[in-house]
């Protein structure tokens, strides 16, 4: 029993020696470069940490205890108002116009076909506000050195949706006869699938009507290299044997150009164009010597401005 009493007596003297030192050095432990993911937090007793109690100042998460001098902002004055928002000199301000204008030479080419050789042109042009405009248009031909026919046209028109307008106005045609007017009203504009489309009525001094359309369309074969097919046919009610004109279908003409915009405004084009004549317009011509059908070969350059 002695021995035992020995024995706990040096082991507390020895505990009494180890645990102030062990103290000690853990306190002088560097946290920083403990390894905490291996510690297990999910042992610990957050429960029992006094989170109130923690100094979170010196920890350095609080706001710093002195405050920074600060300018004082200054107050807005008349001459910086003025400096802002300068009076509006209305004089010096540029509009844009409310009257536009645009002179497209759609078709102006020489043509070679089996009859002979020759010259034509289509052109049309219109100034005015996106409501309201007027409109010149002319087309013609000519051949051996002469015009074998010209027209000009003055039409009003009035936008009646955004891709129509209705047209009224005269025609004068210049030949093949002798000069005649005609009162004229239509439309034009843009039908579905993109389409340009115009059909005009005419009525005569002498209660004669004709009647023409034209359909044509652009097939972009790349930016710039363009296809247009056209077709134009003719019509009239009644006969005219001395204008050589019949009764129903007499005339159409079908055309296929293929143009290259070099430009947006000006483009060389070549191409290749039919005619022909119907019922008794054919007649009339043939009693005339003259050819009821031709094929022709084109190049020309179309423009606007």
């Amino acid at each position: 029993m002695s021995r035992n009493l020995t024995r706990c007596s040096l082991s507390v003297a020895l505990l009494m020696i180890v645990a102030p030192a062990w103290a000690q050095s853990h306190a002088g432990m560097d946290h920083s470069t403990m390894d905490h993911s291996s510690m297990d937090h999910s042992k610990m007793d957050h429960a029992t940490m006094d989170h109130a109690g923690m100094d979170h100042a010196a920890m350095g998460h609080g706001t710093p205890t002195t405050d920074l001098p600060r300018e004082p902002i200054p107050e807005v004055t008349d001459a910086d108002r003025a400096a802002a928002f300068p009076p509006i000199d209305h004089g010096a301000m540029e509009h844009a116009p409310d009257i536009h204008s645009l002179l497209l030479i759609n078709r102006l080419e020489g043509w070679d076909g089996k009859h002979g050789t020759g010259q034509a042109w289509e052109a049309s042009g219109w100034v005015g506000s996106n409501l309201n405009r007027l409109w010149l248009r002319s087309e013609g031909e000519r051949s051996g050195g002469r015009t074998e026919a010209a027209d000009l046209e003055l039409l009003y028109g009035r936008a009646v949706s955004p891709w129509w307008d209705v047209l009224v106005g005269v025609k004068q045609d210049f030949r093949p006869a002798d000069s005649r007017t005609w009162a004229a009203i239509g439309v034009q504009g843009l039908a579905p699938y993109k389409f340009e489309t115009s059909a005009t009525a005419y009525l005569g001094e002498g209660g004669q009507v004709m009647a023409t359309a034209e359909v044509e369309y652009e097939l972009l074969l790349t930016n710039r290299l363009i296809l247009q097919p056209l077709l134009e046919p003719t019509v009239a009610p009644k006969d005219e044997p001395e204008y050589g004109i019949g009764r129903g279908l007499n005339k159409v003409e079908g055309g296929l150009r293929l143009r290259y915009e070099s430009s947006r405004r000006f483009a060389p084009y070549i191409g290749i164009s039919h005619e022909r004549m119907f019922g008794d317009t054919a007649d009339y011509h043939r009693a005339a010597g003259e050819h009821l059908r031709d094929t022709r070969w084109v190049a020309g350059v179309r423009m606007w401005f």
